[in-house]
């Protein structure tokens, strides 16, 4: 069982931008480990970003002992949405749930604004037997709110029998300042009975800790035992990976001292660190995560090892 105890042991740089893929060509950002279940391979869903940093979603695929790349794919998997729409100008921050011989794939999508750089909102995709992705609906699945009115993105969701559960960002707020609009957002929770309709009801799970801290994101939840595990990005200056744990979901507790994983002393995640997302692969616990700058420098890989000692 894991404990709250532990450290991330660097596994080194998986995936770096590359110019002969459009799809991925200046930035390999926020991925989703999808494990095969014959246990050949991991599928890592990535989001790149093209010459005119616009994101799309393709897949890159890890040899079943995790030392390598085998594959890339040559074009994205999932790409813009419809002129005008919220995901007209990037589709990034992937998601998947397996339910009922179907794929449900979140999703965050990209717009820019004129008096503030963007807006984001989160969508959401299907794919069943193989088929490609295609678009539950052209427009987000989580509407606007006199509470959330803002941006929203950036998912974690579990299939909990009968019950999904959703831990998503929210913008609280955008900055006054024209020359820095910052962001200000932080992590709520919601539930549904489908995957698609959902219940919030403004509850905040991670919120800032200081005045200087203004993003919160990228949740990755997991499930061991009797407790919930988050590890989550959080932003000062730069980009760290934070961590909480809750015994019931929506209550959390938050360490980040207790993370595990920080920057390395020099080279592609030195400056920064981000968008990790935890999986289970072969009773080891993994993390793929973002280096420098957002993934302009690269896509690492980490694996978990836990003292004996719990704490809190």
């Amino acid at each position: 069982m894991l404990n709250r105890r532990g450290a991330w042991t660097k596994l080194g740089r998986l995936l770096h931008a590359d110019p002969a893929r459009a799809w991925m060509a200046t930035f390999t950002g926020p991925s989703f480990a999808m494990p095969r279940a014959d246990g050949t391979a991991v599928d890592l869903f990535v989001t790149g970003r093209d010459a005119e940093n616009r994101s799309r979603i393709g897949v890159v695929t890890l040899s079943a002992d995790l030392d390598g790349v085998v594959a890339i794919s040559d074009a994205p998997v999932f790409d813009l949405g419809t002129l005008g729409a919220f995901d007209e100008n990037g589709v990034s921050y992937p998601w998947i749930v397996a339910a009922d011989g179907t794929l449900f794939m979140y999703y965050v999508g990209w717009v820019p604004t004129v008096l503030t750089p963007f807006q984001n909102h989160l969508g959401l995709a299907i794919r069943r037997d193989g088929e490609a992705w295609r678009r539950y609906s052209r427009a987000p699945i989580l509407e606007r709110t006199d509470d959330e009115f803002l941006s929203t993105g950036s998912a974690a969701v579990l299939r909990e029998g009968v019950l999904w559960r959703m831990w998503y960002t929210c913008f609280r707020e955008w900055g006054a300042a024209a020359d820095n609009p910052k962001h200000v957002y932080t992590i709520k929770y919601a539930e549904s009975s489908n995957g698609v309709e959902w219940r919030r009801r403004n509850q905040v799970c991670i919120d800032v800790a200081s005045p200087e801290e203004y993003a919160i994101g990228r949740p990755s939840v997991l499930v061991d035992g009797d407790l919930y595990h988050m590890w989550y990005s959080y932003r000062g200056g730069a980009y760290r990976i934070g961590y909480a744990w809750s015994s019931d979901g929506v209550r959390w507790t938050r360490r980040d001292d207790l993370a595990g994983i920080d920057v390395s002393s020099s080279g592609w995640d030195s400056e920064s660190i981000c968008y990790g997302h935890v999986f289970r692969w072969k009773s080891e616990l993994y993390m793929v995560y973002c280096g420098n700058h957002y993934g302009r420098d690269g896509l690492g890989l980490a694996r978990w090892r836990q003292t004996r000692v719990d704490a809190q």
